[in-house]
């Protein structure tokens, strides 16, 4: 059986990105191993209007490598949009566009495999491999070696506690549209959570509400709707400066900085939160509308009611400390995702690093086994690398660190500084 230099688990943004950018490398042969049968990107949140958070030039490639082939432009010049993109003057291109950027780039990768789902990874250690088993989705068993192994299994949709083993037809933000339009027909409906994806969905049913209902209510437990902080000094802290410094910094800092730091990546745009007040505004001008949007509120509990079709949700306002209750038909749970080790790396959790918390200990290299040069992980490292691990502008940086580690020399040329700032203190006086 041939080794592969490295194998790929999971195939989202990041791992696509790997594909890409090792694709024209001879001396890298990747496989690249997703469960699903082709590319989906949040299918459940692909809205018409709903934009990425980032710049195009955030692609699969582009800060890696401007001359890919598998740049977003050059998906929209074969797609026959790239004048309409450059009339439209908008450096956010709609996620919806990105998804099929990305299912563009896949269907034209030799090493990518779908319908192959991971059940286990072993490690040989007489021969120095990994050895990765699957099921493809004709029920085959198969079996893969390679000298390294890059996790991108992403981070699964979150269920507060409260919610975990409610029953009933509630649905996480991951799932919006496949329940839309079984929403829409209650006579109430509560979104919870206060990020963009909780925004987008609430101004999506707004958009239906009438004076006659159903009654809509936005719950979230921040002290206000934060707006996604987006000027250019703090757009600095998505650079290689700043991962060096938080990644230096001790656990219990990093942690501190992690919590304090959620506005950073979790967000509302500040455009959407206007439209959502002209919204409100607009189908006010005809008299009060069921709405209710309520913030510092804490979800603590919750029930459902099979018979009646409806949830109860036990609810604290966290400034009053005072709780009550809210019925509500529909529930839609914008709570986030959160990275879980996959069960599949049980085999060889012996050679992987975990902090005191249990959490994978990355390296700076976003290495996350015992050698420090085998196992590297994709994304869900907010502890360990800060806001800089979702973010798609860091991908390809991520990527060519990843690369560098497996070739043993920097192939894409890699920055080692590129901001104005600095974000820790010189060492002796200043003059």
């Amino acid at each position: 059986m041939s080794t592969h230099d490295f194998i790929a688990i999971g195939l989202g943004p990041f791992n696509l990105g790997l594909a890409c950018l090792t694709e024209p490398i001879d001396e890298l042969d990747g496989l690249f191993l997703e469960r699903r049968p082709g590319f989906g990107w949040h299918p459940g949140m692909l809205l018409p209007s709903a934009t990425l958070q980032t710049p195009f030039l955030a692609d699969l490639v582009t800060l890696a490598d401007p001359t890919s082939p598998y740049s977003f432009l050059n998906h929209l010049k074969e797609t026959g949009r790239l004048y309409p993109f450059y009339i439209r003057e908008n450096f956010h291109a709609l996620r919806a566009e990105y998804d099929a950027y990305c299912r563009w780039a896949a269907g034209r990768l030799r090493g990518v495999r779908f319908g192959h789902e991971v059940t286990r990874v072993e490690h040989d250690a007489a021969a120095g491999r990994y050895v990765v088993h699957a099921v493809r989705d004709d029920g085959r068993a198969t079996e893969h070696r390679a000298r390294h192994l890059v996790l991108g299994t992403g981070t699964p949709p979150h269920l507060p506690d409260a919610c975990r083993e409610l029953g009933g037809d509630l649905v996480h933000s991951s799932g919006y549209l496949g329940a839309r339009d079984a929403l829409r027909v209650k006579e109430s409906i509560t979104v919870v959570g206060g990020g963009q994806s909780a925004a987008e969905i609430f101004h999506d049913l707004l958009a239906g509400i009438g004076t006659h209902g159903p009654r809509l209510t936005w719950i979230t437990r921040s002290p206000r709707f934060f707006p996604l902080e987006y000027t250019k000094l703090t757009l600095e802290m998505t650079s290689p400066d700043y991962v060096d410094h938080f990644h230096a910094l001790p656990a219990g800092v990093r942690d501190r900085l992690d919590r304090e730091q959620k506005g950073l990546y979790q967000g509302i745009d500040a455009e959407l939160i206007n439209r959502i007040y002209d919204l409100l505004y607009e189908k006010t001008a005809a008299g009060p509308i069921p709405v209710r949007l309520m913030t510092a509120t804490e979800l603590t509990g919750a029930a459902h009611d099979e018979r009646r079709g409806e949830y109860t949700l036990t609810l604290r306002h966290l400034d009053q400390g005072r709780d009550f209750t809210l019925a509500t038909q529909g529930l839609v749970l914008a709570t986030g995702h959160r990275y879980r080790p996959p069960d599949f790396l049980e085999p060889v959790r012996d050679r992987l690093l975990l902090d005191d918390q249990g959490r994978p200990a990355v390296a700076r290299n976003y290495s996350v086994d015992v050698t420090g040069r085998e196992i590297f992980l994709q994304n869900g490292a907010t502890h360990a690398h800060s806001v800089t691990s979702p973010d798609l502008g860091m991908g390809p940086y991520r990527n060519s660190c990843i690369i560098r580690e497996m070739l043993g020399r920097e192939h894409y040329p890699i920055e080692k500084a590129i901001a104005f700032q600095e974000f820790g203190a010189p060492e002796g006086a200043i003059r």
